[in-house]
């Protein structure tokens, strides 16, 4: 049984690759598949997608900033959205129900408004799995979006326990314990070393914040986020989130699997799905509508309310609840699972030309933007620059401190994550925040000055878009750039790029070069 939904997994992904569309539309259709042909998932497979959301709400704590969930554009754009949200939709409904619609003309006001709760949610998996692909994890629109995700989470926790009564115990008080334990949890991840105890370490911190939680009644994928954010200020928190992506990804193909083996519909069934899935647009504008009121660049508010345009899988945990209860037919089970997958679907098409967009439609875009921006949205750029290295990570970062040796002052640093270029900053560092594919950076950025271009990022495809934005924004000097693999350097190369460097291949040429130095000597 479980060689076969693998191999339809496999098929249909790869078939989804090939023709440049996520892998994830093809687990889709592959649980729809699987569900036609009247298979039924095994408990294995459960267990394989609840491991996996575990796990990817334990690495988003890795990756946020507590600090994020307090700002202003987190809170009040969550908590506006799904009231306003839920207020709309409940509306919507009970509209085209007096039309007679199928479905719809059964619906009292609570049961209207529990769909429009329900559809409120945007979807943690979807998005994390964009963003993570794209490399836009730390950026400024990818952390409002996590902040967004983790809201709307404590407010499921809110509504699960109103929904099912269950109260949480009281020993869930000494939870709180776990912020003044936080050094030793921090020990055991710097003790478990960079082997195979280091991904071992992040499935029993994952999986115990999860027994832990659940063990005094609160909702167990809470725990792995919770732990996750304790651990997010230890050095080696970055390392442990890619010890555990290949594992993440791996049994994310489960959750994505049995979203397909939720229902089967009817045609009628599918019509109302698409009618749903037609909302998302106005979705996006409530978001967008939002971000823009609350002083956000155009850019990011765009960015991020396009991300969030999608419906959740949270969705059908409340509709499932609602259904136990006798608040809705079981048949909207079936209609939601469909309308979930659609937006899947979409959001994951639509926002991979997310930057082409904007740049096509940048001009009506940024008519929304208000005077002042947020603080966090402006461009601070250090004068003097002839030698910029984009992307500080490990490989941008040795770069930099390597410049600033051999030439001085002249050599300055950007990158997307703000906590680095804060840190950064305390240490004097020549740093400023801006993220590379940002059109806008570089339309107001002064790069007359500017020699030399390093972009040392880990998606070759980035540093393709942003030498293209660089040529359009009137950049002549030089650019280069990094690469993993020969077709990558090939690719960069044909893109304009003026010196491409194998990291793999050089890095051994120059450790070649250096230690035969010694018997020169």
């Amino acid at each position: 049984m479980e060689f076969v939904w693998v191999l339809f997994a496999f098929v249909c992904g790869l078939g989804a690759k090939l023709i440049h569309l996520p892998p994830l539309i093809g687990f889709l259709v592959a649980g729809f598949v699987l569900n036609f042909m009247g298979m039924k998932p095994s408990d294995f497979l459960t267990d394989l997608a609840d491991l996996g959301i575990t796990l990817m709400l334990f690495c988003i704590g890795l990756k946020l900033h507590v600090a994020d969930l307090l700002k202003r554009e987190v809170w009040a754009s969550t908590l506006s959205h799904m009231g306003i949200w839920t207020i709309l939709v409940g509306l919507f409904s009970l509209g085209i129900g007096t039309a007679g619609l199928g479905y719809f003309d059964v619906l009292d006001i609570q049961s209207a408004a529990l769909i429009g709760f329900a559809l409120s949610f945007s979807s943690t998996v979807c998005i994390v799995k964009l963003l993570e692909e794209s490399g836009e994890m730390k950026t400024r629109h990818g952390q409002l979006c996590l902040g967004i995700l983790v809201m709307q989470d404590i407010v499921a926790v809110v509504f699960l326990v109103l929904a099912t009564g269950k109260i949480p115990s009281l020993w869930a008080v000494f939870l709180f314990a776990l912020i003044p334990l936080r050094p030793l949890l921090h020990k055991l991840l710097e003790k478990s070393g960079h082997g195979e105890m280091l991904p071992l370490t992040g499935l029993f911190m994952a999986l115990g914040g999860y027994e832990l939680f659940s063990y005094v009644g609160v909702k167990g994928d809470l725990g792995a986020l919770v732990l996750g954010i304790l651990l997010a200020s230890h050095f080696k928190a970055s390392e442990l989130n890619k010890s555990l992506m290949n594992f993440k990804d791996l049994f994310l193909i489960g959750f994505f699997l049995s979203i397909g083996f939720s229902a089967l519909p009817n045609l009628e069934m599918l019509g109302l799905s698409l009618i749903i899935s037609v909302v998302i647009l106005f979705k996006f504008a409530l978001f967008f509508g939002l971000f823009a009121a609350l002083r956000l660049r155009g850019r990011t508010s765009f960015l991020g309310a396009l991300a969030l345009s999608n419906y959740s899988e949270f969705g059908l945990i409340v509709v499932a609840l609602s259904v136990q209860s006798g608040w809705l037919a079981k048949e909207w089970l079936v209609i939601l699972a469909l309308a979930v997958s659609f937006s899947f679907v979409l959001t994951s098409v639509l926002y991979r030309q997310a930057h082409e967009i904007y740049g096509h439609y940048k001009k009506r875009i940024r008519r929304f933007e208000k005077s002042h921006c947020l603080p966090a949205d402006t461009f601070i750029q250090p004068t003097g620059t002839e030698i910029l290295v984009v992307g500080l990570g490990r490989v941008g970062r040795g770069a930099y401190e390597s410049l600033r040796v051999m030439e001085g002052a002249c050599v300055a640093g950007m990158d997307a994550d703000q906590f680095r270029i804060e840190k950064m900053q305390q240490d004097d560092q020549n740093v400023f925040y801006g993220d590379g594919e940002d059109l806008d950076l570089w339309e107001h950025l002064d790069t007359k000055g500017i020699k030399l271009i390093l972009l040392a990022l880990p998606l070759a495809e980035d540093s393709a878009n942003i030498t293209k934005q660089l040529r359009s924004a009137g950049y002549h000097g030089q650019v280069a750039a990094i690469a993993r693999y020969q077709d990558e350097r090939d690719a960069l190369i044909d893109s304009g790029i003026d010196n491409v460097f194998n990291f793999y291949t050089e890095a051994g040429t120059g450790f070649a070069e250096e230690s035969l130095a010694l018997i020169k000597r």
